[in-house]
């Protein structure tokens, strides 16, 4: 049965994501706002990249400074997401059977594959939590009886 599950079956779309040129402060609050960890980055529609709330963690400023506050979110708002962004981003096609995907995302240690069509426009996105609402809705279904 979950052998031929699709990605595009469980991935989100359209997907939440920003520019090059986005402020890593902008980018921050829309992750909070989204509830999300991980944003794709496009130009174009084209996937260039892709920034998750521990590189915006990492970029924000050190408490172990001697700038001032202003100096410090003065700082932050001139910083953005290509400075911060992984550009070899780890894909995957909507056609691809989601058990592969999780295995990638497995393999390589991460939450989330950016979806990309064949002209490498961004597609959507899936995400572990996809892969886990998968299985729990599979279990849910395999368990319940079949009406007569």
């Amino acid at each position: 049965m979950l052998e031929n599950i699709m990605v595009r079956e469980w991935m989100t779309s359209p997907v939440v994501s920003v520019t090059p040129s986005t402020p890593i402060s902008s980018a921050h609050q829309m992750m909070k706002e989204y509830n999300i960890r991980r944003l794709p980055v496009v130009d174009e529609d084209r996937l260039v990249g892709i920034v998750t709330l521990g590189d915006v963690r990492e970029a924000s400023p050190s408490d172990a400074n001697s700038l001032s506050i202003w100096e410090l979110n003065y700082l932050w708002a001139q910083l953005t997401v290509d400075r911060v962004m992984t550009r070899r981003v780890v894909t995957v096609k909507p056609e691809a059977l989601i058990l592969d995907a999780a295995a990638m995302m497995y393999e390589h240690k991460i939450g989330g594959l950016p979806v990309v069509g064949n002209d490498d426009r961004l597609v959507g996105i899936v995400t572990e939590s996809d892969v886990f609402k998968m299985l729990i809705e599979s279990r849910s279904k395999a368990i319940m009886p079949k009406a007569t």
